[in-house]
């Protein structure tokens, strides 16, 4: 399928990526819904090993037991025993990219405020110890503007002054709905 627009992004996720071979870093992508956050995401990194975590409406134990397995699975890493909280798979996650750089993606991350508010603070003080160590890109989506805001960008929140860069995605231009409706038949100059 076809990637449209979004090439200025595209480039600087990919120069982010690059870069994470020395350290971690981090990458926040915010805007509204369905304007394309986790397609930028997955476009800009497949060429590289990619882990991808959905926030969904589910308890915390219940998010865990799906990343358990998804961890087993891209990386055949043992985990031994029940995970029931976020912080001891992110932990894991950092273990991890000591050794395998890739990249993390989670999407809805401003869910966690519903799940556990906690999760923010315990992020804060892994990725603090971690980041000089880890080969790791992590990009952290949200679709609430203003969640995503205040996790990120207000002075009294623990992950304030984290991340690396912040990209708004905004709606894609009126010229390039135009080439994808044209390619796909639907539209004649």
């Amino acid at each position: 399928m076809k990637f449209y627009g979004r090439e200025d992004e595209l480039k600087l996720l990919k120069k982010i990526t690059a870069q994470s071979n020395a350290s971690g870093h981090m990458t926040v992508i915010t805007g509204r819904r369905r304007v394309g956050k986790t397609s930028l995401s997955i476009e800009a990194t497949k060429k590289d090993t990619v882990l991808y975590l959905f926030i969904s409406k589910k308890s915390e134990t219940l998010l865990c037991e799906d990343f358990k397995a998804l961890i087993i699975e891209k990386f055949d890493y043992p985990i031994i025993g029940e995970i029931k909280i976020f912080r001891d798979i992110f932990k894991v996650l950092l273990e991890i990219a000591k050794k395998v750089k890739y990249v993390l993606i989670i999407d809805e991350f401003q869910e966690f405020i519903k799940i556990n508010p906690s999760v923010y603070s315990e992020i804060q003080n892994l990725w603090d110890q971690y980041k000089r160590d880890i080969k790791l890109h992590v990009i952290f989506i949200g679709s609430i503007y203003s969640l995503m805001t205040k996790i990120f960008q207000n002075n009294k929140e623990p992950l304030f002054g984290r991340s690396d860069r912040t990209i708004y995605l905004k709606p894609l231009k009126a010229s390039v709905l135009k080439n994808i409706l044209s390619d796909r038949g639907k539209y004649k100059a």
